[in-house]
């Protein structure tokens, strides 16, 4: 008795399938086969080039390709000249048995005075291009003009007012009498919205100087106007006294007095 056993697929490992047989006489198990036997000869395949070969004769350069690899070329200079460097080299160091040594200190100074030499007219270079980098960040010199202002104080009489343009602002000079000055020193501080003695406001009693803006809204007073015969703002009603202090009104502060000095009858004024 034979027994098959096939496998296949995934539940291979599961399943078994037995098949039995019996001999017998007339029967046999397996019939009998013959078979012929086939000779294959292959014939081999017919040569392929896998190389070739390329030569120019512009600059004597020959190229190669392969299938199988990549493409190579090649380069034969052997025409070139080496040019001679003679001329540009020292005679110190042209002789080829004799060390550089021996001269180093003496070719080292030149470089260095080149060097030196050079650098002074680049400190030259660099100090305009600096100076004139910063100009460019300065007050033009309009701005410089209107800076500071000069007033001769003998042009201007007794009692009156004058008016000049300074920083693009309106600049009061006043030329006070006596009996101003006496009235304005009299004032009983403990009446004042902003308390200011007269003497601190002036460096000479008889020039009052201050900015004629309305510290209320930044209108213009009126020179010699007002209940106290200094300024009035006419805009909303501010009352100022020969000494700029305010006394009625909406203004909260006395007109400002700049920075100025007196030499003799010129005042400077910023």
């Amino acid at each position: 008795m034979i027994s098959f056993t096939a496998r296949s697929s995934q539940y291979a490992a599961a399943t078994a399938a037995r098949s039995v047989a019996v001999p017998s006489p007339l029967v046999p198990i397996i019939p009998s086969l013959s078979a012929k036997k086939q000779i294959l000869v292959e014939s081999p395949a017919p040569a392929r080039p896998t190389t070739f070969l390329a030569q120019g004769s512009l600059l004597n350069t020959k190229a190669s390709a392969s299938i199988a690899g990549s493409i190579q070329m090649r380069f034969a200079h052997t025409d070139v000249q080496v040019p001679d460097f003679g001329a540009y080299r020292r005679d110190a160091v042209k002789k080829s048995n004799q060390s550089s040594r021996d001269s180093a200190d003496a070719r080292k100074a030149f470089s260095y005075l080149l060097v030196a030499g050079g650098m002074i007219p680049a400190a030259y270079t660099a100090k305009i291009f600096v100076n004139g980098l910063v100009s460019t960040l300065s007050p033009s010199a309009d701005v410089l003009a209107m800076a500071q202002i000069e007033v001769n104080l003998s042009e201007i009489p007794e009692g009156k007012n004058a008016t000049f343009k300074w920083r693009g602002k309106p600049l009061f000079v006043r030329h006070r009498g006596q009996d101003e000055i006496d009235k304005e020193c009299q004032v009983d501080l403990s009446v004042l919205r902003d308390v200011q003695h007269d003497n601190d406001r002036v460096q000479d009693p008889k020039y009052l100087i201050v900015i004629g803006i309305c510290t209320h809204l930044g209108c213009v007073p009126i020179a010699n106007a007002g209940e106290f015969g200094g300024y009035y703002c006419p805009c909303h009603g501010s009352h100022y006294d020969a000494s700029g202090r305010i006394r009625k009104g909406p203004a909260p502060l006395n007109l400002e007095v700049p920075t100025y000095t007196i030499d003799g009858d010129l005042v400077t004024v910023g």
